[in-house]
C-alpha cells in the first residue's frame, strides 16, 4: 500500500468509526470506489487500534474514575456509585458481542467473497438502519443521561451492537439508536456508545491479532503504524466535534447521507 492509500483509509476509518454511518462498510467501499485492492485484515486491525487509542485518550478521565469505582464496588460490595454503575453497564453491554460475535463474523467472511452481494448488503443496512436511527431520534424522549441506564437497557444496547458486525449497520449508529429508544439524550447515547467501543474494539483487535500471528505472514509494520497514527488523529477530532455539536445538529444529516449512499450503491450495482 502506498502512503496516499494508507492516509485515505485512515481518514475513512477515523471519521466513520464514531459517526453513525458504518466504518466497516466504508472500508470495503473505498477500495472498490478508487480501484484499490481490498486491504489486508492486518491493516483493518491497525486502523481500529488507532481509533481505540483515540477514544481511550478522549475519555481517559472517565475511564480512570470508572476503573477506581468498579474496583471499589467489588471491594465494598456496594454498587450505588454512579461511575461504578456506568462501568458495570459497559461490561454487561459487551457480553452479547462476545456470545454472538463468532457466528456473525462467519457471515461477514462469507459476504466479503462476493463484491456484488456485500455492496447490496451495505446498501440495505445503510438505508434500513439509517431510517431506524431517524425514527429513534424523532420518537425518543431524550431526557436521560448515560448514568441512568439500567441492566436491561445495557443488554439491549449490547445486543444491537452485535448486529454491527454486518457491514453497513454501523456500530456507533446502532448503539446510539438503541440509546435514543431508551430515552437517552443524543449526547448521552453517543457517550455510552463511544465508551462501549473501548472493550469491543480491544477484544476484536485481540482476536484478529491472534489469528494473524498464527498465519505467520509477512507484515508491513511501518504501513500499519502509519495507518494507526493517522486513524487515531482523525478519530479524536471526529469524537470532539461530534459530541460538541450533536445536540444542535440532530441525527438527520447522517440519516440523509445513509439513505443517499445506499441508494447510490444500489443504482451502481443493479
Amino acid at each position: 500500500m502506498d502512503t496516499l492509500e494508507i492516509i485515505l483509509l485512515a481518514l475513512v476509518q477515523g471519521i466513520t468509526e464514531f459517526l453513525p454511518i458504518s466504518s466497516s462498510g466504508h472500508l470495503i467501499l473505498t477500495p472498490l470506489l478508487f480501484g484499490f485492492e481490498l486491504q489486508e485484515l492486518a491493516f483493518d486491525v491497525a486502523l481500529h487500534l488507532g481509533t481505540l487509542g483515540a477514544v481511550t485518550l478522549y475519555f481517559r478521565r472517565e475511564i480512570a474514575r470508572m476503573t477506581v469505582a468498579v474496583l471499589g464496588s467489588l471491594r465494598h460490595r456496594r454498587f450505588d456509585d454512579p461511575d461504578a454503575r456506568l462501568g458495570w453497564m459497559i461490561v454487561l453491554a459487551t457480553v452479547p458481542v462476545v456470545l454472538l460475535g463468532l457466528p456473525l463474523k462467519l457471515v461477514l467472511e462469507f459476504l466479503r467473497d462476493d463484491p456484488t452481494l456485500i455492496a447490496t448488503v451495505i446498501a440495505a443496512t445503510s438505508i434500513g438502519f439509517g431510517l431506524l436511527l431517524w425514527w429513534s431520534d424523532w420518537r425518543g424522549a431524550r431526557r436521560r443521561d448515560e448514568y441512568s441506564l439500567g441492566w436491561r437497557g445495557a443488554l439491549v444496547v449490547g445486543v444491537m451492537q452485535a448486529l454491527a458486525i454486518i457491514p453497513g449497520t454501523s456500530r456507533s449508529g446502532i448503539t446510539i439508536t438503541a440509546g435514543l429508544l431508551l430515552g437517552l439524550t443524543r449526547r448521552a447515547a453517543s457517550r455510552f456508545s463511544f465508551l462501549l467501543a473501548i472493550p469491543t474494539i480491544l477484544m476484536a483487535g485481540t482476536v484478529e491479532g491472534i489469528e494473524l500471528a498464527g498465519q505467520g505472514a509477512a507484515v508491513d509494520w511501518m504501513g500499519l503504524a502509519l495507518g494507526a497514527v493517522w486513524s487515531m488523529l482523525f478519530a479524536y477530532l471526529t469524537i470532539h466535534l461530534f459530541l460538541r455539536f450533536i445536540e444542535r445538529v440532530s441525527m438527520l444529516p447522517f440519516v440523509l447521507y445513509r439513505v443517499a449512499l445506499g441508494g447510490l450503491i444500489l443504482l451502481l450495482v443493479w
